[in-house]
């Protein structure tokens, strides 16, 4: 039995970690540690939240082709490890990957096979609304964080290599029926 990727990307703000860390819990779902040169946020732990690197090791690692995808992104580098998808898949489990517009862009490219789905907020002033009451961005990152949404919620319509690059978008209005409709989309049971 052989498994499945599963790939999550949405703006910053739109509920998209949420998601993961609840699907993450399931049987049978394996969660991808990203790789980051951003440094570590409150509570956040290497190796269990991100593989934070050096921008050198970073650069070093993707020059070999360690990361299956990785991406610039607000001024930081993200890129996911190339092994555990693999191992994942040939054990029948779903691999969860969250990552940025970007990286999905490039995996499309490379016709890498899986199920991908973009969380939206619903809409730009309530996902402004969430970056505010997080309480940890500056309101000059909240802006730059608005404005790079509004940049991947047109290029989520995209068509990348004669397919969507996305199959679904779903709209987090509400994080538990967002929750319930990936798993449904995913097939996996809650």
């Amino acid at each position: 039995m052989s498994g499945k990727l599963v790939v999550i990307s949405g703006p910053s703000g739109a509920g998209k970690t949420s998601v993961c860390r609840a699907l993450k819990q399931l049987p049978g779902v394996e969660f991808s540690v990203s790789a980051t040169t951003r440094a570590p946020r409150a509570g956040e732990q290497a190796g269990v939240d991100y593989h934070f690197l050096s921008r050198e090791e970073f650069e070093r690692r993707a020059q070999q082709g360690d990361f299956l995808e990785w991406a610039a992104y607000n001024g930081n580098c993200y890129g996911t490890p190339r092994w555990p998808m693999d191992e994942a898949i040939r054990a029948g489990r779903t691999f969860l990957l969250e990552i940025e517009v970007a990286g999905t862009r490039q995996l499309r490219e490379k016709s890498v096979a899986g199920v991908y789905l973009f969380i939206s907020p619903p809409s730009i002033e309530e996902l402004k609304n969430r970056l505010v009451r997080r309480g940890t961005n500056t309101e000059q990152d909240i802006e730059s964080r608005v404005r790079i949404a509004r940049e991947e919620i047109e290029a989520a319509q995209q068509v990348v290599a004669g397919r969507p690059l996305y199959d679904h978008t779903i709209p987090n209005v509400d994080l538990e029926q967002t929750i319930a409709r990936v798993a449904e989309l995913i097939g996996v049971r809650r």
